[in-house]
């Protein structure tokens, strides 16, 4: 008597990623679960199902994930003026009048995502008040770089913020002046923090706020998504809230897995519900991630922390948020609790300070008494970013329970400033996504979104070809370093369930874990690479259910 299935999936190229060559061609599923994968023949030779899918020798991958971004921060940014798009300063200043002209005197002004590295009239140099003054003295004005590492600010908006001559920030943060000593408009890292507080959120509305969201949520699942870890940055008011996806789940408006991560300890202690896989339960998809932390800022704004001066500032080597002291007493306060720890690191410098303070953290377990296979038991270090890495940084992470995070998709626009800013030598360290691997460190694929889109193939073809969207340079920026096809989709699917120790139930087309998969419209391992753009998402399911369907 043959077995009863509640859908079968037949006649597919299914890429379970157990393996790099491991394809079958018909996936069995049962209350969620992959009860089957092997051959036409010999699922219809076992079972019978409720629902034939035929998959018409699509290809079919595991669901794609986002293993770092700000969801909630992406959401917001909808609500502003969109920088992203412009390649002038002159047409960033248009957007921003157009937006004056429909806002109430006196009412705020928020744009975001501008990049002034792609601008063709301002030599990569940032904008400054004067710039925003032209654009209105009627309105405080705030924009936000793509990075979020780095602010300008009007006339009206320094001074609702009580920023003049004499304006000291707080630790970590840095605001720029005239000669004069009048600020000139130009906030860096911590310093920014001070519009975050005075600013209302664009989603304030409740209502509002859900609709928001559940279309960005669709929208990520018709892009083959089925999980994302976002991170909340307390630093720009970027909340980040457990109960908000767990009430989209209750309304059937969610269909991602969810891990959240908290930048506020608080915030994550005695708060640590135990983790349950079960397919519509809010538990099973809602989940309470880790400890955000910072140590520095970004190559895009130059605050990322460098062991000697940038290339095209000689006056800067970055910014240092938070010292290895700091990290070290936060990260052994999580780590005596489980808590994982995540830390933002970009430059050299950041990550010499961050892997030296997982290093002490381990350590200092260890003279408290823990023993060495109760300190191997606590979740992975997480290194988020990890641009720059020396050959002896490398070593020693090998040495060390670390994931790094890496955003694939920041090279295809870095790539074009990246040796003017680092110098031709130190950018051979940059973006070492082969080199990580070939040593046998785990990277996890993510987008930073806002900062990129989080859609999966652009930065999936980034990985692969390390060329921009043009394709240039052929064949690639330091083309040693590109990943092939199963690699990097790995990054996005495969690899970031172990960063949560999730690595049982998702991440690879295999009996006994639950059916997160996407179909795609081409096989993806076959074509040129330069078509990887141009992949489509056919359907998308979460346990086994349509989450999308084109």
């Amino acid at each position: 008597m043959k077995e009863k299935l509640d859908r079968l999936l037949y006649n597919g190229s299914i890429h379970t990623l157990k393996s790099e060559n491991d394809v079958v061609e018909a996936l069995g599923i049962n209350d969620g679960k992959i009860v089957f994968a092997g051959s036409d023949c010999e699922a219809l030779l076992l079972y019978e199902s409720l629902e034939m899918v035929d998959l018409k020798g699509r290809t079919i991958i595991p669901g794609l994930g986002d293993s770092h971004m700000h969801f909630y921060a992406t959401c917001q940014t909808l609500a502003t003026v969109d920088l992203g798009g412009c390649r002038s300063k002159r047409e960033a200043m248009l957007h921003l009048k157009e937006k004056a002209v429909s806002t109430l005197k006196g009412e705020w002004i928020r744009g975001s995502n501008f990049d002034q590295s792609k601008w063709h009239d301002s030599a990569d140099a940032l904008p400054t008040r004067k710039e925003l003054d032209a654009v209105s003295t009627e309105h405080p004005i705030v924009i936000k770089r793509t990075c979020l590492h780095t602010v300008v600010a009007n006339t009206m908006a320094l001074e609702k913020a009580g920023i003049g001559k004499g304006y000291t920030p707080e630790p970590g943060g840095v605001v720029e002046f005239e000669e004069d000593g009048y600020p000139n408009g130009i906030l860096r890292e911590q310093a920014t923090k001070v519009f975050d507080e005075i600013i209302p959120d664009p989603l304030s509305n409740p209502e509002y706020k859900r609709n928001i969201m559940a279309a960005e949520l669709q929208k990520m699942a018709s892009l083959g998504m089925t999980s994302m870890h976002t991170y909340a940055a307390d630093i720009w008011k970027y909340i980040e809230s457990v109960e908000d996806y767990a009430e989209l789940d209750a309304e059937g408006k969610l269909p991602l897995r969810v891990t959240v991560y908290q930048d506020k300890l608080e915030k994550l202690m005695g708060n640590r519900p135990e983790r349950r896989y079960t397919y519509g339960d809010g538990d099973g998809k809602v989940h309470t991630g880790g400890y955000k932390l910072f140590c520095d800022g970004s190559l895009g704004s130059r605050s990322a922390a460098l062991y000697s001066p940038y290339a095209d500032d000689p006056t800067t080597m970055g910014i240092v948020v938070e010292d290895g002291e700091a990290l070290e007493s936060k990260m052994l306060r999580a780590s005596r609790a489980g808590i994982q720890c995540a830390i933002h690191a970009i430059g050299d410098r950041a990550l010499d300070i961050v892997v030296t303070a997982i290093e002490n953290t381990r350590a200092a377990l260890k003279m408290e008494g823990w023993a060495q296979e109760k300190i191997d038991s606590l979740p992975k270090f997480r290194i988020i970013h990890a641009q720059l890495a020396t050959k002896a940084l490398i070593e020693r992470m090998r040495k060390l329970p670390v994931v790094l995070d890496v955003q694939p998709a920041f090279f295809l626009t870095d790539m074009h400033w990246v040796e003017e800013r680092l110098g031709a030598e130190r950018k051979k360290n940059g973006y070492l996504w082969r080199t990580y691997i070939e040593n046998g460190l785990l990277l996890t694929g993510g987008s930073d979104a806002p900062v990129e889109s989080f859609d999966p193939m652009p930065a999936i073809y980034s990985a692969v070809t390390r060329e921009d969207l043009n394709g240039l340079p052929r064949g690639g920026m330091q083309p040693e370093e590109r990943l092939n096809v199963y690699q990097a989709i790995c990054l996005f699917s495969k690899n970031i369930p172990y960063a949560t120790g999730e690595n049982a139930y998702i991440g690879t087309l295999e009996v006994g874990k639950y059916a997160d998969l996407a179909v795609l419209d081409r096989d993806i391992f076959s074509i040129p690479h330069d078509e990887i753009l141009n992949v489509k998402v056919e359907r998308t399911m979460l346990a086994g259910k349509d989450t999308w369907v084109r």
